[in-house]
């Protein structure tokens, strides 16, 4: 499949960017353990301008491996009237940390092809679009979903301020000040099919992409070929440390309205189709990167239904809330090869639970659920976050002591982010607490790494915390044991390996 797919009837009117900051953002997790996957984000808008009649192409700086200097001479051998660089995260809820990429190539673009015109679109910019303009080398900052931006930007003359005025939900410049238009409207569940007619995977580089590690424990250690998608997009809760409706609520942070999240979904007859096109990639891996696809009954449970009546043998990874988890699901999603459920436990202490999650939510035994998640041969991945503003360092111990308790097969540890867009955020800038000064500070594995501190507690106890936590999951000889028995010697071996690479902090004083 080709890298590039050179246009040479006419200039390439878009070309979507996916910005390299793996080797600062992952450290030396980057040459083997972080997964490698597919700009789903990308994908989308390319497909949207090619149904709307222009020419676009996608450019996987990230899963290239191309620093910032050879991505700017690629760039410049498409000659694209519009460079769309897309800020999108591998974890749904964060994308700031990719920003560090984006900084980079838009330093060299504006130095070797001064001309060029550039976007930021995606999650951050949506964010925070005024500070992305004053301090980012770009032309544009789209805020909101992207389609009718792009469009816009793409009928008009980009050099004229006059026609930029009447393009939805951009910000720009006119006479040295910063500007924005009126919001572009979100596109309503019944326009999607038409408006995001899936994912553009011809112009992706799909033999470079990989799923982490722990995903293909249940595809003999096989972490290629992998894809993801989505089934849905946004979010209908509010939890204060998510930041994934942040280019689905209000076009103004100075007035962000949190109450306008808006939750669609593509019709499942629809998303077959994309499973249709990965099975014939032959592809087995893939994520369903929806914030919560176990959420809608009539959704998930019609798309599983659809996957077995197929027969396909895909192993598929999704994510889901402790309270939306049924057990009447875990037949028909285990069939339908939903091996692996990433599960947003965040902590072992319901007032530090309660204090973050907003919207309704149901107390649920939790080590009931995963056991009957597991009895019906569903592992899962149990998501936990150190550092929550109501966190002390009994807190934090006791969800050490539930994740160790839990046993699940997979356990990710976060420090608590302020990410750009969450609720944390605007927190954070009312009450004053110190923020990463980069935007590597915001990645959890990265040397700069920042967390919030707690009403009790200091960051860098927060983060020492964490890693140690880490350690002590992984270095278990329960869960050695476990994993070994349920997959393989070699499965154990790797994590074993993985514990041996020890991430400098600066915060910690490395």
């Amino acid at each position: 499949m080709p890298i590039i797919n050179r246009l040479n009837m006419r200039q390439l009117d878009v070309l979507f960017v996916h910005p390299n900051g793996a080797p600062i953002i992952y450290q030396k997790l980057s040459k083997e353990y972080s997964a490698i996957e597919p700009p789903i984000w990308a994908a989308l808008m390319a497909q949207n301008a090619r149904k709307n009649g222009y020419s676009a192409n996608i450019l996987d700086c990230e899963a290239l491996r191309l620093d910032f200097k050879e991505s700017a001479t690629r760039i410049g051998e498409c000659r694209p009237k519009l460079v769309a660089l897309v800020i999108y995260g591998q974890q749904p809820s964060a994308s700031t940390q990719n920003m560090v990429g984006a900084r980079l190539l838009l330093k060299e673009l504006k130095e070797r092809y001064p001309h060029l015109k550039t976007l930021l679109m995606g999650l951050h910019p949506s964010a925070v679009a005024r500070q992305t303009m004053q301090e980012e080398q770009t032309d544009f900052v789209c805020q909101g979903e992207g389609p009718h931006t792009i469009s816009g930007l793409l009928s008009t003359n980009m050099n004229e301020p006059t026609e930029l005025r009447k393009v939805p939900g951009l910000w720009y410049r006119e006479d040295g000040k910063i500007l924005c238009t009126k919001p572009a409207p979100l596109i309503t569940q019944e326009q999607l099919p038409n408006e995001l007619p899936g994912m553009a995977w011809d112009l992706l580089p799909m033999d470079k992409y990989r799923t982490s590690n722990w995903h293909a424990m249940t595809n003999d250690n096989d972490k290629a070929p992998f894809a993801s998608l989505y089934t849905s997009l946004g979010c209908p809760f509010r939890c204060s440390f998510c930041c994934i409706n942040a280019p689905f609520g209000n076009n103004n942070l100075e007035n962000w309205d949190y109450g306008r999240n808006k939750f669609r979904y593509w019709d499942p007859d629809f998303i077959i189709s994309e499973f249709e096109l990965l099975h014939q990639m032959g592809i087995r891996n893939v994520k369903l990167a929806d914030e919560m696809f176990v959420l809608y009954k009539q959704h998930f449970m019609k798309l599983c239904d659809l996957l077995i009546e197929r027969k396909y043998d895909f192993n598929i990874w999704a994510y889901a809330r402790i309270d939306t988890v049924k057990e009447s699901y875990l037949e028909t999603l285990k069939n339908a090869g939903v091996n692996w459920l990433a599960l947003g436990i965040e902590s072992g202490n319901t007032v530090v639970r309660k204090d973050v999650v907003k919207g309704k939510f149901t107390e649920v035994n939790i080590r009931d659920l995963v056991r009957r998640i597991q009895d019906h041969g569903i592992n899962v991945i149990g998501n936990y976050i150190f550092g929550l503003p109501e966190d002390t360092v009994e807190t934090m111990q006791d969800t050490l002591d539930l994740s160790i308790d839990l046993n699940c097969e997979f356990a990710n540890y976060y420090s608590a982010m302020a990410y750009p867009g969450s609720k944390l955020f605007l927190d954070a800038l009312e009450e004053g607490w110190e923020l990463p000064d980069e935007y590597v500070g915001y990645s959890q594995h990265s040397y700069e790494t920042k967390p919030l501190p707690t009403k009790y507690i200091g960051a860098s106890e927060v983060l020492k915390f964490r890693d140690e936590a880490f350690l002590k999951y992984y270095k278990n000889p329960a869960y050695l044991d476990m994993i070994e028995d349920k997959f393989n010697l070699q499965t154990r071996a790797d994590i074993e390996k993985m514990t041996e690479i020890k991430l400098k902090r600066k915060l910690l004083g490395d």
